[in-house]
């Protein structure tokens, strides 16, 4: 049984809780457990695609709102406007000052337009540079999030110079003198994801990908057939485990059978461990030799791919 077949049955199961006996309940319970162990234990590499957009999955501001304190959100690029889709700000974590800058998507079809379903304009990465900027004068880690399909492609984002606000990204993150650590939790797409994932230590979700675009769109440039996507979701190799094997990401937050949505709160408390161990350790580095190991990461990672 597939996996989404068998979350059917799990929500048919769960509905049945409400009104049966202990005895029942029991049973009900245990056949659950059985069936994510069948469901989820053998996922394809499509399989964890469609698990990576659960409308239920968890979402960067439930993220933000549960690790970091003292929240204060700065918007605007100074130059055009403000972009949604990206919260940008600042926030305390575990005591320490840092700056956040994560890709927000919406639990709503209006909380989703509101922030363009995640897809971040040429205002969201200028944002993302000025606050970067900002703490780097400060001295504040950088933390950032990642959940987007990929950099939001209308007329009006070319007009405004989408591509070149991703360079400038690309290029002074690179430099940057103060840690940066990236979170890759559900969908990284694209150069709208590479953007905010220049950083010293990459994380990523069991359950998420990351990739140079959507299979979809692979599947639709390389056969001229979206209807291959499948095929192109495992060609693409683009599974936490892929990109770890590759050296891509530095760590895997392992998730529940079923996904981060099964219990959030595991997931979120090992990203808080991991990241508060990754921050002493960077910050106990000189800043020239950590600006430079992040360099040569990603050249090697360049040289090695070719």
């Amino acid at each position: 049984m597939s996996w989404s077949k068998s979350e059917e049955k799990i929500l048919l199961l769960r509905e049945q809780l409400e009104n049966c006996s202990k005895e029942e309940a029991i049973q009900i319970k245990k056949e659950i457990e059985q069936l994510k162990k069948d469901a989820y234990s053998h996922l394809d590499a499509w399989d964890i695609v469609c698990l990576a957009r659960h409308p239920k999955r968890l979402k960067a501001m439930d993220l933000v709102e549960s690790l970091f304190t003292d929240l204060f959100e700065q918007k605007g690029d100074r130059l055009y406007g403000e972009d949604g889709a990206l919260w940008g700000g600042l926030g305390s974590f575990l005591g320490k000052p840092v700056t956040i800058l994560a890709q927000r998507k919406g639990k709503t079809l209006q909380e989703n337009m509101d922030c363009n379903f995640g897809m971040m304009n040429p205002e969201g990465y200028r944002k993302a540079l000025r606050l970067a900027k900002q703490a780097e004068k400060f001295n504040r880690p950088i933390i950032t999030i990642v959940d987007t399909s990929g950099a939001y492609p209308g007329k009006g984002a070319e007009e405004r110079g989408q591509a070149e606000a991703i360079a400038q990204c690309l290029k002074q993150f690179m430099t940057l003198n103060v840690p940066v650590i990236t979170i890759v939790l559900s969908e990284g797409g694209s150069g709208g994801a590479l953007a905010l994932s220049v950083s010293d230590h990459i994380m990523m979700l069991e359950n998420a990908i990351y990739s140079i675009l959507s299979p979809e769109g692979f599947a639709s440039i390389l056969w001229k057939d979206e209807t291959r996507v499948k095929e192109a979701a495992k060609m693409m190799e683009l599974t936490s485990k892929d990109l770890y094997q590759k050296g891509i990401v530095d760590e895997i937050i392992k998730e529940p059978l079923g996904g981060i949505q099964e219990n959030p709160n595991f997931c979120i408390e090992q990203i808080r461990k991991n990241l508060f161990e990754q921050l002493n350790k960077l910050q106990a580095q000189n800043e020239k030799v950590r600006s430079k190991n992040r360099y040569e990461k990603f050249r090697k990672l360049g040289a090695c791919h070719e």
